[in-house]
């Protein structure tokens, strides 16, 4: 599902319709599969372009990034739009706009500071590139985001659709910008019935696109095309009555515009059981939370975290006991970029995660007041454990012993917790823990990677949400007193 749009509403009634042109298509030479658009209506072309920027020009939003040409601030924009929804990026752009306002201050500011200021949005590498790319602006060409095709897309994580939207929109460039909702309405505009998660439809209606800018008017031109997919031609009961284009929608007049575009279903996300560690300090450290940060890289890199291991299935199948299989931290394969594949630089992708590389949130189901106040109560009856309190805490105590050198003692389960990334779905157990002390682990020693935090610091580190959902549950629970 496309993150620009808007919630739907609105039913269709039946109109009198009248015939366009049939649409023809060829396939590109030496490729079976690759197909080209071609030889539509120059009247359907005309009125599509015609029309749509009309209707744009009185009907389109007051969002922030549009009350400037500043290529800066629309860069920041579209990078945020990805796999994002408008209203939850608003406040983000205006944070993160007011905390870097400038190419030398993004290109000079420490890493945890962008990253907790992109803490939410998830898919935090497109933090990372964007402040990578935004450095060789800053080394390169002397801050000013250049207006070239060719130098804007060399930068870390520019791809097509980044480059065609910005050069368009700050610098009026006839450059397409073909996202998921720019995908939808080409599809139904134009009956075209060609996969769209195959790269040969991508490329044929980029040639499509850039055919339809009318000459000086492509920044409002792919703005238009991007608004009425997510105002208009949405995923679902698009609102074709209200459409500026319907008289000569190819797809509408034959009775298609719900079935269109075509798109093959997504590989579902791998499903992975977590057993994860809420250890309180006592001593000098109480009222303060243990945290880890992640490795430099893979998926949510250098990011901070509740200590957790990964659980696997035993010999005996999927509904046999768990084992511990790793302390949670290095995921071979999982990288973001992988987290990525299916977003790409695709803008607004017909994927639906809401926080991202992180990608949907999931909810969280904190354990009765009742087990709340029996600590170390194994096994009660209102925790759905896996294998049980006492086999989900003696692994969890393992792991992080054998695998961190961390000695923890398990007290009580706590609450679940799940989140879906874009090819991953963490399922989630809570455990409040003590620190424990032995020979591999002496409590007063941590290892690399871990401190303790206070909850007046916690503003200090960036944590992926279904973390800080953790935390900010415990806080609830406990009082401002205690993280």
């Amino acid at each position: 599902m496309s993150k620009r749009q808007q919630p739907e509403s609105g039913s269709e009634h039946p109109l009198e319709e009248k015939p366009v042109g049939a649409v023809k298509r060829t396939k590109a030479a030496g490729s079976k599969a690759s197909r080209v658009f071609t030889e539509y209506p120059a009247e359907q072309k005309q009125f599509f372009s015609t029309h749509l920027l009309a209707w744009y020009l009185i009907h389109r939003r007051d969002l922030p990034w549009r009350r400037s040409r500043n290529p800066y601030h629309i860069w920041i924009s579209e990078v945020m739009l990805q796999q994002t929804r408008v209203d939850t990026v608003i406040p983000y752009f205006h944070k993160f706009t007011e905390l870097f306002p400038t190419v030398e201050a993004l290109a000079t500011a420490p890493e945890d500071e962008v990253l907790k200021a992109w803490e939410g949005l998830g898919y935090y590498s497109r933090a990372r590139n964007l402040q990578q790319a935004v450095r060789e602006v800053h080394e390169q060409y002397g801050g000013t985001v250049p207006d070239s095709k060719e130098e804007f897309s060399s930068l870390r994580g520019v791809g097509p659709y980044t480059s065609g939207a910005v050069l368009s929109i700050a610098y009026n460039k006839p450059e397409p910008a073909v996202d998921g909702n720019v995908m939808r309405v080409l599809s139904r505009y134009f009956l075209i019935e060609d996969d769209i998660a195959k790269p040969a439809a991508r490329i044929g209606m980029e040639k499509l696109a850039r055919d339809l800018i009318p000459e000086g008017a492509a920044g409002d031109f792919n703005q238009a095309l991007m608004e009425l997919g997510a105002m208009v031609c949405t995923p679902r009961s698009p609102q074709c009555l209200t459409c500026p284009v319907m008289d000569q929608c190819a797809g509408r007049l034959a009775g298609r515009e719900e079935t269109l575009p075509v798109k093959t279903k997504a590989k579902p996300p791998m499903p992975e059981r977590r057993l994860v560690a809420l250890i309180e300090g006592e001593g000098e450290n109480a009222g303060r939370i243990l945290i880890r940060q992640r490795p430099q890289e893979g998926l949510l890199a250098r990011m901070w975290e509740l200590p957790h291991v990964v659980l696997g299935p035993s010999a005996g199948g999927p509904d046999a006991p768990m084992a511990a299989v790793s302390p949670g931290t290095a995921e071979p394969g999982a990288d973001e970029a992988a987290a990525q594949s299916a977003a790409g630089d695709a803008g607004t992708v017909l994927a639906a995660p809401g926080d991202p590389g992180d990608a949907a949130a999931g909810g969280i189901a904190p354990a009765s007041a009742a087990r709340r106040g029996r600590r170390g109560a194994a096994g009660s009856a209102d925790s759905p454990a896996w294998g049980g309190d006492a086999r989900n805490m003696a692994l969890l105590q393992s792991a992080l012993a054998d695998e961190e050198h961390v000695d923890v003692l398990p007290q009580e389960w706590i609450a679940d917790t799940n989140h879906t990334f874009s090819h991953l779905y963490w399922d989630m157990k809570v455990y409040r823990c003590r620190l424990g002390g032995s020979a591999g682990a002496p409590a007063g020693q941590l290892p690399y990677r871990y401190r303790w935090m206070a909850p007046e610091e916690m503003e200090r580190y960036a944590f992926p949400n279904v973390f800080l959902r953790v935390l900010k549950m415990y806080e609830e629970e406990h009082g401002p007193s205690r993280p």
